[in-house]
């Protein structure tokens, strides 16, 4: 019977009464959306100055600077989401952020800083950066600079700022303007087969992938296949001199002034074995030019005693966790931080023995320690015959590791790998080594996704499945009878550039299971259920919501 009847009756009132409430709701909605737009178009805040008398730090800072922000993020681009996780934990854990002219006053007149002073930027002058961005440093009383290509001013690429923007943005004192140079073009380009392609602009290179070796316009001589110098000593300086003094007309020009700090391309070149002929020429350029260069990334620690034109700064990864940058930060400065957790009633289940885990929804990250790895370890999960279902979707190159059958004891188990995109499956008895049972190389598809990981344990019988494809059907030794769920992260020996890895573990699902395979009981499931399930939802819509009305208006 339709709804709206009762005993056979229609019943008005019960319909409008739904009515009502719906109405309610939407207007409630609209009146919320109506006031944010309000406030996000009309309000201008200012920046507020830190009380500088009471900063006794002599001993430097660190430095941070993001490729872009955008709204849902990208494989470079942090989203606006987790940019404001990170820059709440730094602020939560007293993090300052200082200016450009409190950076040369430490280095020059030796005048202190915050006891945790943070150095803020944002790279390539992008109009997301700044959208986004914006309401995150209002939030925080953040100050950052945004840096740009000279040869983007005036160009019709309407994803770069122009002149007027940037200098409005200064007005509210929380951004300053910086420049990466003139433009980021490339020489001396060779593909996998050793063949010269020679010089391109950024726009025209693509095909990185396939290429051996390049550097940037800036930091050799132009070469030839041999890799002898193509251009003569004059030649040379007279194309890079060419490069800064079409920057510096075209900043004059268009802003009044050329930028204070220069973040040249590519880092850590300079003064770091690269020609002596061609370095001189970008030394001289850059101090006549500049008031600080930071020519170092990888390190975000800037001691007092370094140089103010070879300073230093991490670049985050768009794929780095919170916890990520906060180990990085305790692994460059020796300082103690605070790593989040999330949601706490449910890192309650789960003890961690290294690294630093967050809890969110329906998603474990996992963070491993420098150099080391990150491990948790399901409580009171006692079972030999157990299945469990996960979606691993870490970045690529590291290594993510579910344990089954894990005695830490006997420091026994079996352990599932999701390593560098091949499938690694191992064994440890008591008493014995580590023995590898299965490796296998996943397809190239599917680096760029999570993988749906199955693994079962029954009996002597060992099950592994990545996206409903069974890989391997392993007899494991029937030494290894018992123990606890746990998972493990670890950086890769193929990432040079960071030793700190994240692996994600989605929707965890253990259920014992029979001798012939079907599941039993459930032991435990991660993630939200029922009615936490349908505010989880509710939440997340009216967050799209919002995000669509400040987008769109």
């Amino acid at each position: 019977m339709n709804k709206w009847y009762t005993n056979g009756v229609f019943d008005y009132k019960r319909k409008n009464k739904r009515k009502v409430i719906r109405t309610t709701v939407q207007m409630i909605i609209l009146l919320v959306l109506g006031f944010i737009l309000f406030h996000a178009v009309f309000d201008i805040k200012q920046y507020a100055e830190p009380d500088k008398a009471q900063w006794t730090n002599q001993d430097g800072f660190i430095a941070l600077s993001y490729f872009g922000v955008a709204r849902n993020g990208t494989s470079e681009l942090i989203s606006k989401k987790r940019l404001d996780q990170q820059l709440k934990a730094l602020h939560d854990q007293g993090y300052v952020t200082i200016s450009q002219q409190d950076v040369m006053d430490h280095y020059k007149l030796g005048k202190p800083l915050p006891p945790k002073a943070l150095f803020l930027s944002f790279e390539d002058g992008r109009n997301d950066s700044s959208l986004f961005a914006q309401p995150l440093l209002e939030k925080y009383n953040y100050k950052a600079t945004i840096l740009s290509y000279a040869n983007k001013v005036g160009s019709n690429e309407s994803k770069f700022l122009q002149p007027k923007d940037m200098l409005s943005m200064m007005k509210n004192g929380f951004w300053e303007l910086g420049s990466n140079g003139y433009r980021l073009s490339y020489i001396n380009i060779f593909d996998k087969e050793g063949k010269l392609i020679g010089v391109k602009e950024e726009n025209e290179f693509k095909d990185r992938a396939n290429t051996s070796y390049y550097t940037h316009y800036l930091m050799d001589f132009i070469r030839d296949e041999n890799l002898v110098p193509a251009e003569h000593r004059d030649e040379m300086e007279a194309r890079i001199n060419a490069d800064y003094k079409s920057m510096k007309e075209i900043y004059n020009k268009t802003l009044g002034f050329v930028p204070n700090v220069y973040m040249i391309m590519h880092a850590n070149i300079m003064y770091n074995g690269m020609n002596r002929l061609v370095e001189n020429v970008n030394d001289q350029n850059i101090k006549a030019m500049f008031g600080m260069h930071f020519n170092r990334e990888g390190l975000s620690l800037n001691k007092s005693s370094d140089s103010l034109y070879n300073l230093t700064r991490v670049q985050p990864a768009s794929y780095w966790y919170t916890n990520h940058l906060l180990m990085k930060i305790s692994k460059d400065t020796g300082q103690k931080v605070s790593f989040i957790a999330g949601d706490e009633r449910r890192s309650a289940k789960w003890q961690l023995i290294s690294g630093a885990a967050e809890f969110t929804d329906n998603r474990i990250a996992l963070t491993s320690v420098p150099a080391g790895s990150g491990m948790l370890l399901l409580k009171d999960i006692h079972a030999a015959n157990v299945k469990l279902t996960a979606e691993l979707g870490g970045h690529v190159v590291g290594s993510q590791s579910i344990y089954v059958r894990y005695d830490q004891n006997k420091d026994s188990f079996v352990r599932v790998s999701i390593e560098d995109n091949s499938v690694i499956v191992e064994q440890k008895a008591p008493g014995g080594k580590v023995e590898r049972l299965l490796a296998s190389k996943l397809g190239d598809k599917a680096a760029e996704r999570a993988k749906q990981l199955e693994v079962s344990a029954s009996g002597d019988q060992l099950t592994v499945i990545v996206d409903d494809v069974q890989l391997s059907l392993q007899q494991i030794s029937s030494s290894i009878v018992g123990g606890n769920i746990a998972l493990a992260s670890k950086a890769s020996l193929n990432n040079e550039k960071d030793d700190i890895y994240d692996a994600v573990f989605d929707n965890i699902k253990v259920t014992t299971v029979k001798e012939d395979g079907t599941e039993h009981e459930s032991l435990y499931k991660n993630g939200y259920v029922g009615i936490e399930g349908l505010i989880s939802r509710v939440k997340n819509a009216i967050n799209a919501s919002f995000d669509w009305a400040i987008d769109t208006f």
